[in-house]
């Protein structure tokens, strides 16, 4: 099962990163002013990754892809990694939609 861990970074904003059952780090956020931003960003999470239409596919200055995934009033809510290939990419995604509905959440 997948979780959600919440951070503090070095300039003080939270953010939070969903991985999957393996450890693997499958969509990261922004930075939020408050923990409750951040949770708000988390609940937004679960309920757009069950949309296709949220996911935003894209290529890199590189050509690698990745994929944002956005609320309904278009800002983005987590962006993943870049990936080898767009199957890759559609793997992550795949697993983002598996992952974030019933996913955990901890603060590390």
């Amino acid at each position: 099962m997948g979780k959600f861990e919440i951070k503090t970074d070095k300039a003080g904003k939270f953010r939070f990163n969903l991985k999957a059952g393996n450890g693997q780090v499958i969509l990261s956020s922004q930075g939020y002013s408050s923990k409750d931003a951040c949770e708000n960003g988390i609940e937004s999470v679960k309920k757009h990754s069950q949309d296709d239409k949220y996911f935003e596919r894209n290529k890199a200055k590189d050509g690698s892809p990745f994929f944002n995934l956005k609320a309904s009033n278009g800002q983005v809510i987590g962006n993943s990694e870049m990936y080898s290939s767009d199957s890759a990419m559609e793997n992550g995604i795949a697993s983002v939609k598996k992952n974030a509905p019933d996913a955990s959440v901890e603060e590390v």
